[in-house]
């Protein structure tokens, strides 16, 4: 099953534009598009509000430990 994470690798602020795009197999700079325009269009306190509820609730990615 797969999971969403918030990405180590490929954020930007918290990571949740780039676990969306991972998740989705779709590039994450569409994702943050679609996000800016989200923004505008619901109104920037709304998804600002949205995009700190995620951030509390996706977890961060784990970590990969090479162990040999």
């Amino acid at each position: 099953m797969k999971r969403l994470y918030r990405s180590e690798t490929n954020k930007k602020i918290a990571g949740l534009c780039g676990g969306l795009g991972e998740y989705m197999d779709v590039d994450p700079t569409i994702v943050r598009l679609v996000a800016i325009i989200l923004c505008f269009v619901t109104g920037i306190f709304p998804f600002l509000i949205g995009y700190l509820i995620a951030w509390l609730i996706v977890p961060e990615a784990p970590r990969m430990i090479n162990e040999k």
